[in-house]
């Protein structure tokens, strides 16, 4: 037997094979600094947690509606209403579990074999694996250093054609924290507003920001209607394993969205759907803390790689991650991510892990305390010293 032919076309998530790598040194002894998963380390909220668990104690515990329950629909289009400034109903909401399916179940309910799609590179490996899995023609965007991670809108702008059926738009951004300049949201707006095109922004990072906050291209003027806003609770509320997020996006697409959810997953699990209400509407004091931390982190890991010889990091602006070049140090991204894990006992991501313009660059995750942060970078000075 045979598996079909599509399934050479589908990629894994680096980091999970990081992970497991870092885990087979770990049983064997070593102490392994684990900068590679993007995961907040800190607990789901208390509140969060006891609403889940009064859920099960109430019986939430057998299948829900599909598209998610009403109450939970309608808090979440009226926290998106007020934070992106647009009009959303519970009948523009699909709920799933975790964020990957409003990557995945879009795609599939919108791209034929041919079609093209545009996305950030470096960027989440699974828009690319997607792209690749279903046929479509990946068009790859660099994203630039120099204009702190974003669009060269230049080329951006020459790379639609009639065949760009979808647009990839991550602002914060994985791997390397920027988040995409109000101008330059508008600007890609005004590309895109009179083509037959969808926009998919991967906005799971909405919440943790650190100065200017991320403006979502739904926005603008003319844009929610063809907007997909990818969103959920894994990293904001820290909640990851609990596998809940969301979508906003037209009716006539969540109408094909819960199609493919029925077919797949039936629905949501229900109290899972009653903890994120409880996020929703509850105290938001732990987010607060929590992006505060991250901040102090991210202060203190910068500092510290830019006094590494060979590398220099930008301030990254939101998310939870830094990507500094290593292109000083001589070394391929990859051959340093394998030499800091075995080496050094601190694992990272090679930047290629996210597409072939992260070559030159490494992905750290600060979802860890500070005290192993910098033990993480005193690890690194001493490899590059020998």
């Amino acid at each position: 037997m045979k598996l079909a032919g599509r399934m050479d076309r589908i990629l894994v998530e680096g980091a999970f094979e990081v992970l497991q790598r870092a885990r087979a040194l770990e049983a064997q002894g070593r102490r392994i600094i684990h900068l590679e998963i993007g995961e907040p380390d800190f607990a789901t909220p208390a509140h969060v947690r006891e609403a889940a668990k009064r859920a099960l104690d109430e019986g939430w515990t057998h299948y829900g509606p599909t598209p998610g329950y009403l109450d939970f629909r309608e808090a979440i289009a009226a926290e998106v209403s007020r934070t992106r400034g647009i009009t959303v109903t519970p009948d523009n909401v699909c709920v799933v579990p975790g964020g990957k399916p409003i990557i995945f179940f879009p795609m599939l309910a919108l791209l034929e074999p041919g079609d093209e799609v545009i996305y950030p590179n470096p960027g989440f490996p699974i828009y690319e694996s997607m792209i690749g899995f279903l046929g479509a023609c990946p068009r790859p965007i660099p994203l630039l250093e120099e204009r702190s991670f974003s669009f060269d809108l230049d080329r951006f702008r020459d790379s639609l054609s009639e065949k760009t059926k979808l647009v990839i738009l991550n602002s914060p951004h994985n791997p390397t924290g920027g988040i995409i300049p109000p101008e330059d949201i508008a600007a890609i707006a005004d590309m895109l507003r009179d083509r037959d095109v969808v926009v998919l922004s991967d906005e799971i990072y909405s919440r943790i920001w650190f100065d200017q906050p991320p403006r979502s291209i739904a926005s603008e003027p003319g844009m929610a209607e063809k907007t997909i806003i990818l969103d959920g609770f894994s990293k904001t509320y820290a909640m990851t394993g609990w596998r809940l997020g969301y979508g906003v996006m037209p009716v006539w697409l969540a109408e094909a969205v819960n199609k493919l959810m029925v077919n797949s997953n039936s629905c949501t699990a229900s109290f899972t759907q009653r903890a994120g209400l409880a996020a929703l509407t509850g105290p938001q004091e732990d987010v607060a803390r929590m992006t505060a931390e991250f901040r102090r982190r991210r202060d203190v890991f910068v500092t510290g790689l830019n006094e590494l010889p060979g590398f220099r990091c930008q301030l990254p602006e939101g998310a939870f991650y830094v990507f500094p070049n290593i292109k000083g140090t001589g070394q391929s991204s990859r051959q340093l991510a394998q030499a800091l894990l075995e080496q050094a006992g601190v694992a990272c991501l090679s930047g290629t892990a996210f597409g072939a313009y992260g070559e030159g660059y490494l992905r750290f995750s600060i979802a860890n305390s500070l005290e192993n942060l910098v033990e993480a970078l005193a690890r690194i000075r001493q490899y590059l010293a020998r």
